[in-house]
């Protein structure tokens, strides 16, 4: 493909504005994708694989420093404000496997004194003792996809535990000695009541996690839930859920601070802050996405390799492509995570991550206001509540 080695300048009124250099690089994290699961689930569109008997440990991991040693000449001289295991299922892994990848990333990026690092793991592909050694190698945070407790629920969404070894999650992890972690949780899921739904809430309140991920079951396309779709709440129930829902979480001291977050005070997930306030994230693993940003102004996405078979190929590149944004695709590229924060962004931040200037939002911006999706505010781009429920119309205004 053709990478561009510099974008094109804006024009405003006759004057060519060119994207200045970024005098601060944004916070940088680290975005390592396991590809495997147990089984995948119907309503999954994530870069997820069926997991045979043995995993290719020992090689995914070799696979996944030399894809990182690929990137570090983009970060040379930065550290790590936060790590994130995402997949797939990356519980599946041992600790010995994950402590020999730590110890290989340590060795190429320095780890921020306060790092934040994130596994995601799944009831009923752990025990005790896997908690207690991946807590032991620095790892301080799991996010537990519990999705619901019923196991009417749980069985129509493919999922493999159950409602008490997804209780017993949590408890496990505080045992483990992990004093944050978060629970995923769906609603709107196949007949679900009002009342299933707050029951499900009750319970992960209860269980104490630090942060909820509290999102709607949507039908997305290349999934089994696409072709063969089940039978979900009608709009009116849909919207009486969220109400109710957000009102129990608000009563319980979580704060909703993104479209599906909600936290404890002080206990936002600090990699998903940086992604939706467009900081830089290297990727590494099949499928993975990074972004990052050059001191001359350059931003760069990147994505690997998709299929497992492929990333752990030698004859294979790691990385599938790179995209050099332009300047009028930055607006949209920025907003698009930035609003969905229930606070938005202060406005400064726009031409310090981008090095555009914030004159180039205008348009876009008085469009927003005047249709109610924006708050006025100066200082701030917010998206008012009518925004945050309708943020795809919001960020109309923002396409060029």
């Amino acid at each position: 493909m053709t990478i561009e080695s510099s974008a094109p300048p804006l024009i405003f009124g006759g004057a060519q504005t060119p994207r200045a250099a970024l005098p601060v690089l944004p916070p940088l994290a680290l975005y390592i994708h396991i590809p495997w699961c147990v089984r995948k689930c119907p309503y999954c569109d994530f870069n997820s694989h069926t997991a045979s008997p043995v995993l290719p440990e020992e090689e995914y991991v070799d696979a996944l420093l030399a894809d990182l040693d690929l990137d570090l000449h983009a970060v040379y001289g930065r550290e790590l404000s936060s790590i994130f295991f995402g997949g797939g299922t990356p519980s599946l892994f041992s600790a010995e496997a994950l402590g020999r990848l730590l110890k290989g990333v340590e060795q190429r990026i320095r780890f921020a004194s306060d790092i934040e690092i994130t596994l995601e793991a799944n009831p009923g592909t752990f025990e005790q003792e896997k908690f207690v050694a991946y807590r032991a190698l620095g790892i301080n945070r799991l996010s537990i996809g519990i999705q619901s407790f019923q196991q009417e629920k749980l069985k129509a969404l493919g999922r493999i535990h159950n409602g008490d070894e997804a209780v017993r999650a949590a408890g496990m992890a505080r045992q483990a000695g992990f004093d944050n972690f978060n629970l995923d949780l769906m609603h709107g899921l196949p007949d679900q009541s009002l009342d299933d739904a707050l029951s499900d809430l009750r319970q992960a309140i209860a269980l104490k996690p630090t942060h909820l991920s509290w999102y709607q079951l949507t039908l997305e396309p290349n999934t089994v839930f696409w072709n063969q779709p089940p039978t979900l709440p009608e709009d009116d129930m849909l919207w009486d859920i969220q109400e109710a829902g957000q009102a129990l979480l608000a009563e319980h001291g979580y704060a909703q601070y993104e479209v599906s977050a909600y936290a404890q005070p002080g206990r936002p997930a600090r990699h998903n802050l940086n992604y939706w306030s467009f900081g830089d994230f290297i990727g590494i693993g099949a499928g993975a996405h990074g972004k990052l940003s050059h001191p001359d102004g350059r931003i760069i996405r990147t994505w690997k390799t998709r299929l497992p078979k492929d990333y752990l190929n030698p004859a294979k590149r790691f990385q599938a492509g790179e995209k050099t944004l332009t300047n009028d695709e930055m607006p949209f590229e920025f907003l698009m995570n930035a609003l969905r924060l229930t606070a938005g962004v202060e406005s400064r931040l726009y031409p310090e991550r981008t090095g555009m200037p914030l004159e180039s939002l205008a348009q876009g911006r008085r469009e927003a206001e005047q249709s109610g999706l924006l708050q006025v505010e100066p200082s701030r781009l917010a998206a008012t509540e009518r925004g945050q429920l309708f943020l795809n119309d919001l960020l109309q205004n923002f396409l060029t």
